[in-house]
């Protein structure tokens, strides 16, 4: 090959770098977003849940809960912030991760000490983003005795919120049902 021949190929190699970079770095970027705060205005703002007009957290990501009168998210590995996200990584026949669940196991038993005996699997292990919204239906009702204790109020009760506030199966067959901790926890609040 020629140097002409060389340098006309690095020519057109710069100006479709050029070109790509310009359509996939910024044309097609601003194209999407500006798809998605037409169609989902909701989701792509981070889908905001308010309470009284000041917003509390978001539908998609879980956080973190203290105090007995509250459900407990999952466990995160990333502490449920927001910036970042990921598991533990640990495996799940590894010693670092029996001695997690173990103690996970053993706060769970002391501040539920009237919940049934079977502690639910997400209760004990960490979600693979370390965000999720959204429980089990097994473990929101597993923590109903000790937020209705906190509470002062009827077992029943919190399971019937707990019911009220259970997201059925997608499409009818995809996923398990599941209930949001920041919607149950709202609706208690109000209570």
């Amino acid at each position: 090959m020629t140097m002409r021949g060389f340098s006309r190929q690095i020519t057109a190699a710069l100006r479709m770098f050029a070109l790509l970079s310009l359509i996939l770095g910024l044309i097609y970027p601003l194209v999407m977003t500006g798809v998605a705060w037409a169609a989902f205005r909701d989701q792509a703002a981070g889908s905001p849940v308010t309470d009284n007009g000041r917003i509390v957290g978001s539908a998609l990501l879980g956080q973190e809960n203290s105090g007995d009168e509250w459900f407990q998210s999952r466990p995160s590995a990333s502490r449920y912030a927001g910036d970042v996200s990921g598991g533990s990584n640990l495996s799940p026949v590894g010693a670092p991760q029996r001695e997690a669940v173990q103690q996970r196991r053993d706060a769970l038993r002391h501040a539920n000490p009237d919940a049934p005996a079977d502690i639910p699997a997400d209760a004990l292990t960490a979600s693979a983003s370390g965000l999720d919204p959204d429980i089990s239906v097994a473990y929101a009702l597993w923590q109903a005795p000790r937020v209705a204790r906190a509470r002062h109020l009827n077992v029943e009760s919190v399971r019937a919120v707990i019911a009220d506030h259970t997201t059925r199966r997608s499409w009818g067959f995809l996923g398990t049902p599941r209930v949001n901790v920041l919607d149950l926890n709202l609706t208690l609040s109000h209570r």
